[in-house]
């Protein structure tokens, strides 16, 4: 009897089957695992987070802010029947110090107010002169809203994500009967009379020399269907902006970027190698990229668990800068280089001793290509101690985009879709300075028509804060 022989696509067959169970395992996570356990951060394994220092920081910080609301006092009076000493029976009971006091936070709805301006007009008995005293000043011509309600619809589609069909029950319940298509036209009057600052905005863009960027499908309303555009988020120190394009092509960040120079932190998306050539920008990696792809490959290759101690000691490095007070300075780029770089040598040889020894379309296979492929971007971070080790931040520039497309579905046109991404620059901004963007839109929207165009730098919310507020 002859012996078994073996298969020759044996190991195809085991290679297809690896990809397979992965891909049911990562299918099963994202169906079943709570939203935490997707992705933990990586910071929840550095040590110290948990420190109760930084936990009593963090209280102080929230005692601080309770201080700012508007504080009403109530006095409480005994009762007249308690006015009485039950041990002597005397009436003359004295006032106790200032007496017993506790706070309660209580909300008060917000209210609808019907303002009538009434102009004086004079006139002289001559009957040749006539005047008139100023009116108010209004966000649109002929309006009939003001411009803290039209700051409350842009804030809450674009903060709260709420669709107008939600705000329409909202307004209704305040007393005030006013359709969606008339929020509509109030959230597009807002984009337009903000178009100044926002196209400042992308005019200074180039200039800074350090830019996150990265994308995410937004659907648009086309002619019976939607068709798949995108919103781009490209952050500076001082401001986000997003982009709005019909695809996902590189013609969006050579838009934004021009021919600048400088550092551009993203993804390995194909996109941005226009502007990362050595006449333009030097292009960094993202380490939360290449992280996410280890612990995709985890589950099926334990050797992934190295790589991933290996990033997290990465970031350790960076949370002791943090801790030390060293940020962005010469002893933190030196810091870099003495710690980061021999852990990064030590990465690089582990994983060209792996790359052999999985499939290439293997999950961790793919994760060591992409780092592979990418190890100059992701290196670029030692020797520039105001680099990040990843595009988190745009990342989470585009989570109040994604909560908005899963609330109102898609943007009604291309115009609408411009028009938001200009009011979505605008209020993620004053949250990046810590402003309450209702407040900055309110001021901003009759600010804008009377302030100076050579200095509308000035109505950007990082330079608004320090002069308006």
């Amino acid at each position: 009897m002859k012996g078994i022989q073996a298969c020759p696509n044996c190991e195809l067959l085991a290679a297809k089957l690896t990809l397979l169970e992965a891909e049911l395992k990562a299918l099963k996570r994202l169906i079943f695992a709570k939203r935490s356990e997707k992705m933990p951060s990586v910071k929840a394994g550095l040590k110290g987070l948990t420190d109760p220092e930084a936990a009593k920081k963090t209280r102080a910080t929230r005692r601080a802010a309770r201080k700012d609301i508007h504080e009403v006092r109530y006095e409480h009076k005994v009762k007249d029947c308690d006015k009485h000493c039950p041990k002597c029976g005397s009436n003359e009971l004295k006032t106790l110090g200032e007496g017993k006091i506790s706070t309660l936070i209580e909300y008060v709805p917000a209210h609808l107010e019907r303002q009538v301006h009434v102009q004086e007009t004079l006139a002289c008995p001559c009957g040749e002169y006539i005047v008139s005293a100023d009116g108010p000043v209004r966000p649109t011509e002929g309006g009939h809203y003001g411009p803290a309600l039209m700051a409350h619809v842009v804030t809450s589609k674009c903060v709260d994500s709420l669709p107008l069909y939600r705000m329409e029950k909202q307004f209704k319940r305040a007393g005030l009967g006013v359709s969606r298509s008339t929020l509509c036209n109030l959230f597009h009057q807002s984009a337009d009379a903000l178009k100044p600052i926002y196209q400042y905005m992308l005019e200074r863009m180039p200039s800074y020399s350090l830019v996150l960027a990265d994308e995410t499908p937004l659907p648009v309303q086309a002619e019976n269907k939607t068709h798949k555009g995108f919103m781009w988020s490209f952050i500076n120190d001082d401001y986000i902006l997003y982009r709005y394009s019909r695809t996902r092509s590189g013609f969006t960040p050579s838009e934004v970027l021009k021919t600048s120079s400088g550092t551009l932190l993203a993804d390995g998306f194909s996109g941005y190698n226009a502007v990362c050539t050595p006449e333009r920008r030097t292009r960094a990696g993202c380490w939360a990229h290449a992280r996410r792809k280890f612990f995709e490959a985890k589950d099926m290759a334990p050797e992934a668990e190295y790589v991933l101690e290996k990033i997290k000691s990465l970031y350790q490095i960076e949370y002791d800068a943090a801790n030390a007070g060293i940020i962005h300075s010469e002893v933190h780029r030196q810091l870099r280089i003495d710690r980061a770089g021999p852990l990064l040598v030590q990465l690089y040889d582990y994983l060209l001793e792996q790359s052999g020894l999985h499939p290439p379309k293997s999950p961790m296979g793919k994760a060591i290509t992409y780092v592979i492929n990418n190890w100059k971007e992701l290196s670029q971070f030692i020797t520039d101690p105001v680099l990040p080790l990843d595009n988190n931040a745009s990342e989470r520039a585009l989570r109040i985009i994604a909560l908005g497309r899963k609330n109102y579905l898609f943007a009604g046109s291309d115009d609408a879709a411009t028009n938001l991404a200009g009011l979505y620059s605008l209020v993620a901004s004053c949250e990046l300075h810590g402003i309450n963007p209702e407040q900055y839109l309110a001021d901003v929207l009759i600010r804008v028509h009377i302030h100076p165009h050579q200095q509308i730098e000035q109505l950007l919310p990082h330079r608004w804060k320090n002069q308006f507020s």
